[in-house]
């Protein structure tokens, strides 16, 4: 499928915008929305199958705060995709993981981000030590652990690496970015290019998490790192009402419902410059982009719109969890 330009490589798809954490430089989640029913989900999976979707990622809000997330992965695998999902280590417990277990799931991403919780980010290894030891103890499938320079200070972020290289996981190290997708070196500062050097170079990593690399360097040193970017083809953004964005932070843009996306919509994304593609820090996009850098990009622009800011709305808040 890597040679059709409409076959997706990723599909991210939200099957609930409820989280249990409120960390600061997140805007995809709020702290009242129920389940994504099943019964829609499944329809949904049905499609991006038919699309010829080589990789199906669950992701939130915080996953595992749907009570079917194993169903959903089995289901998907029944579709013959490569089924993951994302969470924040919270709500595992050593009945999920055996769910999990069961129903297949081939890699479980948790985000890590700092020490102790703080104002960026409530992504605490404090907080889900002994969920690490039940992964690695239990687990059979793939763990990765992704960490967001610049959500603590470097040497935090040290000794937060140190941790996950001895339980043996997959490491991935990522940029942080503001509401429009750009970079923002938070705490890291003035060292985020050596730091990002130096974790990139001790991670230990997936192949598909090996794609791309590079650009990192690049934006960090000039603040931009121009490339063609496929969303809304090789990557699909399928948030909680069931339709297609470029990406969590061009929400709504097509926004066209999934079940009628077809690849004559796909074809149009392919070719279309999204014009935030210089300053974008947005990995997974890059990921899938990586590709068909050599292919053409000659279709009509579109335009990024106004950054997109959750300030001020305190219902999509939640306190640190203890």
């Amino acid at each position: 499928m890597l040679f059709e330009p409409t076959a997706p490589v990723l599909v991210q798809m939200v099957v609930t915008r409820r989280c249990n954490l409120s960390c600061g430089y997140c805007n995809e989640y709020d702290d009242v929305s129920d389940p994504i029913p099943f019964e829609r989900l499944k329809q949904q999976i049905d499609h991006v199958a038919a699309l010829g979707t080589i990789v199906l990622t669950f992701t939130g809000g915080e996953p595992l705060l749907h009570p079917q997330l194993d169903e959903l992965v089995a289901y998907g695998v029944s579709k013959g995709l490569v089924v993951t999902s994302i969470t924040n280590g919270y709500p595992i417990t050593r009945k999920w993981i055996e769910r999990l277990n069961a129903a297949q799931l081939s890699f479980l991403q948790i985000s890590i981000d700092n020490l102790e919780p703080n104002d960026v980010s409530q992504k605490s290894l404090s907080k889900i030590r002994k969920k690490l030891e039940l992964l690695k103890e239990h687990a059979k499938f793939g763990v990765n652990v992704n960490a967001v320079l610049g959500s603590s200070p470097p040497e935090a972020t040290r000794e937060l690496v140190n941790t996950i290289e001895q339980h043996g996981f997959y490491m991935t190290v990522g940029l942080m970015h503001g509401p429009d997708g750009a970079l923002d070196a938070g705490l890291a500062g003035h060292e985020l290019a050596a730091l990002y050097r130096e974790l990139r170079d001790r991670s230990k990593k997936t192949i598909f998490h090996k794609g791309g690399e590079g650009w990192e360097d690049v934006m960090i040193e000039g603040g931009t790192a121009p490339f063609k970017c496929r969303a809304g083809s090789r990557y699909l953004y399928v948030d909680e009402f069931g339709k297609v964005s470029y990406c969590s932070q061009r929400r709504g843009e097509p926004g066209t419902p999934l079940l009628e996306y077809s690849r004559k919509e796909m074809r149009v994304a392919f070719d279309a410059p999204k014009g935030c593609e210089d300053k974008c820090t947005i990995a997974c996009v890059r990921r899938a982009s990586v590709y068909d850098g050599w292919r053409s990009q000659s279709g009509a622009p579109a335009y990024p719109p106004a950054p997109v800011t959750l300030a001020g709305d305190a219902n999509r808040h939640l306190p640190i969890v203890s």
